[in-house]
Parts: C-alpha cells; structure tokens; sequence
C-alpha cells in the first residue's frame, strides 16, 4: 500500500517541477514562493516532527535542534568554500555570481529528503492505517513544493536544464524507494528525526540566505513578498489538514 501511495508522491513531485520550470517569465514570483515553501516546510513540518522524534535532550537542547543548527552551519560552510573555489579557479577578475554545485549539493539534500519520505511514508502504514493516510496526505502535497524546490534550486544556481531535469527526476522517484525499503527494515525514529532536523537548518538557510534575496534583488515587488507568504500558508494548510 505504502509503495502505491508513494506513486502519487512520483507524479505530484514532477508536477512542481513542470509547474517551476513554466514560470520563466516571473521568475521572482517562482523563487519567492519556492522560498515560502521552503521556510513553511522547516517551520511547520520537519522541526516538529524532528523535535517529537530525535531522542533525549543534548546538555539541556533538544538534539534535533542541535543537528538544526548544525545543518545550518554546514550548508553555510559548503557554499563559501565552493564559492572559494570558484573564484580561485575562475578567470582574472571575474566572479561568478552562482555557484553551480550549490545548486546541485542543495538539490541533492532534496532528493535525500524525499527518499526520507518515502521512508516515513512506509514506516506509518506498519503503524496503522489511519496513521499511513495522515502521512500519505501530507507527503503528496508536499511533494509538489519538493519537486517545485528542486528544480528551482538546481537551475538557479546555473545548471543546465538537463541536470535539472534529472535532479526533479531523481526527487520524484525518491519516495517510491523509500517507501519500498521499508518492507525489509524498519528505520529507528531517533535516526528519523535527527535527519529531519540537520537538513530543515540546510534547508533553512539556503531559503533565508539565497533564495529570498535573489527574489527581491531586482522585483522587490509587494507581489513577490505575497508569494512567499502564500507558500508558508500552503504548507500550513497541508500540516493542518494531515492532522
């Protein structure tokens, strides 16, 4: 059931990214939502879940909060010495404004996040199934903002369309192997949640760091910053309607 369920992840996933890639003209529009969605998805989904599942407190912080911030940190590290690297090889002068292996590390951690889905998706349904329905609920609609994100994050950053392309791909087939793994193991929830948290702090970041800011540098437009709003208030609704 959870790997039939995980299909209908498959098709919303390629919907965000066909949806995504069609926008070109308002592209402003396009990454302020995506940023909306994003910071939605860490602030309303992963960290609660993340909180509930990562285990006992670290010296007195919830650990899931610890590998939050960690996440952060590590997906802040990442792009500053890949942007090091960029300008060190790059030619006299000359600065590449995107770095493109952020956009591929960034929508790669989209990808693990999917198959974490899945996984999620899985585990509910040996649970029960009123608990596999919730999840499923909350997984396919989401999903849309997730194949929605990849695409966005990966072309972003100066990818050609073909490794967007692929990455969306990579996204959309995530949760279905995911949800198959767990009909041969169970994966422990403390694992769970201190994944979810390390990649919502990365997940974080690249919203409020990169993604926000390229939206408003040349459209600070009140519709960008609708956007991005109505992107919160669609994963709020989602969340909601789960519960």
């Amino acid at each position: 059931m959870a790997v039939f369920v995980a299909l209908g992840a498959f098709l919303m996933t390629l919907a965000g990214g066909w949806v995504a890639q069609r926008i070109t003209d308002r592209r402003h529009l396009v990454l302020g939502l995506a940023g909306g969605l994003m910071l939605g998805v860490v602030g309303l989904d992963l960290l609660p879940e993340a909180i509930e599942a990562a285990g006992e407190p670290v010296f007195g912080v919830p650990a899931a909060l610890l590998l939050f911030v960690g996440g952060f940190l590590v997906a802040h590290l990442v792009e500053r010495l890949l942007a090091v690297r960029q300008v060190a090889h790059g030619a006299a002068g000359r600065q590449s404004e995107r770095v493109p292996q952020v956009g591929l590390t960034a929508a790669a951690a989209m990808v693990g996040h999917s198959l974490m889905d899945g996984v999620a998706l899985g585990a509910a349904f040996q649970v029960s199934g009123s608990m596999g329905v919730a999840v499923a609920l909350a997984v396919i609609s989401h999903d849309f903002a997730d194949g929605f994100n990849t695409y966005t994050l990966t072309s972003l950053y100066g990818n050609a369309r073909r490794k967007a392309l692929l990455m969306l791909f990579a996204a959309a087939v995530a949760p279905v192997v995911g949800a198959a793994t767990t009909l041969l193991f169970t994966l422990p929830e403390e694992l769970l949640g201190g994944y979810l948290g390390f990649f919502g702090g990365a997940l974080l970041y690249l919203a409020a760091a990169e993604i926000l800011p390229e939206a408003h540098h040349t459209h600070p437009a009140r519709s960008t910053l609708l956007c991005t709003i109505g992107g919160v208030g669609f994963i709020w609704l989602v969340v909601g309607i789960a519960e």
